[in-house]
């Protein structure tokens, strides 16, 4: 296969709305270096971090291509690639940087051959979120079948995923979400209980909380919503009990003092999905895991829409990965 020396890619010059990603087709396709492989993409996914880097939120080089994933066709090696058994030909999932562009160089570590049975559409579309989901019931709290769990936006990218992870290992899962169809939609995937946190009753939801578990709180709270959540977590979790951070769609969780934890013998976890995934090991287990849910539809990612990657602000202004990360949008290639 012929490879061109530019391509079409979508450039951050600056941090700032969407108006500063620009749609460019003579930029340089990337060559391969040590240990990483080159990707024509067939699609890639817009993720709510995905505005953390352009905002400047979470600081970066720019100029910038933004982009954390996507899926497509192997189409080059670089130098010692052949440990992570990828060749050129295969369909695989990847992770990194610069997804917004017909072509990708990544890390062979972070690359996942595709089977038959998965899409390009779907992998990618619950790569970052559905590794998110099963590193967290396995890492930041090992969750128990009868555990009560409780989830913060659970209509979000993440939040889709982690309600079918979580009650398929039989834990009881108490959940947020923000007016009746996203209420409806948790439902549907299973929560035992949904609460709108927009409705007046669902304001007080730590109230409703500690009712539904009579009083006892819940095992671990996963809370990726924390400038507007991190108190109310902090009072259903139960004596002993986990509150795992893992966003900051409102914002991040203020200054805090130990003795908040000292109380009830809380722990806190901060993780990073890359933190859990450093080696080869850890990647492949999770990816299989991964694979291995969705090519027997027991996990179920729910697709917003999927736009020419020209329509890249537009995508931005109007997509619903950034409404609390709820439902999943990508590019077309």
């Amino acid at each position: 296969m012929a490879i061109p020396t530019v391509q079409a890619a979508v450039v951050a010059s600056e941090t700032g709305g969407p108006e500063v990603m620009q749609y460019r087709t003579d930029v340089p396709v990337p060559e391969p270096k040590f240990g990483e492989v080159l990707i024509k993409n067939t699609v890639s996914s817009i993720n709510y971090v995905d505005t953390y880097f352009r905002t400047g939120f979470y600081p970066s080089t720019k100029p910038e291509i933004l982009g954390r994933e996507g899926a497509g066709v192997v189409v080059a090696l670089g130098p010692d690639t052949e440990q992570y058994d990828i060749h050129i030909g295969d369909r695989v999932l990847w992770l990194g940087t610069s997804g917004y562009a017909q072509y990708t160089v990544t890390p062979a570590l972070k690359t996942l051959k595709l089977p038959d049975a998965v899409s390009d559409e779907i992998a990618a579309s619950c790569g970052l979120a559905g590794l998110t989901a099963l590193t967290l019931v396995e890492e930041s709290y090992k969750v128990e079948a009868n555990d009560w769990v409780m989830l913060h936006a659970g209509a979000g990218g993440v939040g889709i995923l982690l309600t079918q992870v979580l009650k398929d290992t039989g834990a009881g899962v108490i959940a947020t979400a923000g007016g009746p169809e996203k209420v409806a939609l948790v439902k549907a995937l299973g929560a035992d209980h949904v609460i709108d946190y927009r409705s007046e009753e669902g304001k007080d939801w730590p109230k409703l909380v500690r009712e539904i578990t009579g009083g006892r709180g819940v095992d671990v709270v996963y809370d990726s919503v924390a400038k507007d959540t991190w108190e109310g977590s902090l009072d259903v979790v139960k004596r002993k009990g986990t509150v795992v951070w893992y966003g900051n769609a409102s914002g991040p969780v203020p200054p805090l003092t130990l003795h908040r934890l000292a109380l009830k013998c809380i722990k806190i976890v901060r993780p990073t999905l890359l933190g859990y995934l450093e080696t080869r090991e850890e990647f492949d287990y999770y990816g299989s895991r991964l694979l291995s849910y969705l090519a027997s539809g027991k996990l179920k990612p729910r697709i917003h829409k999927i736009y020419p990657l020209s329509e890249v602000q537009q995508a931005h202004i109007v997509s619903p990965s950034f409404d609390s990360n709820v439902e999943t949008s990508g590019f077309k290639y």
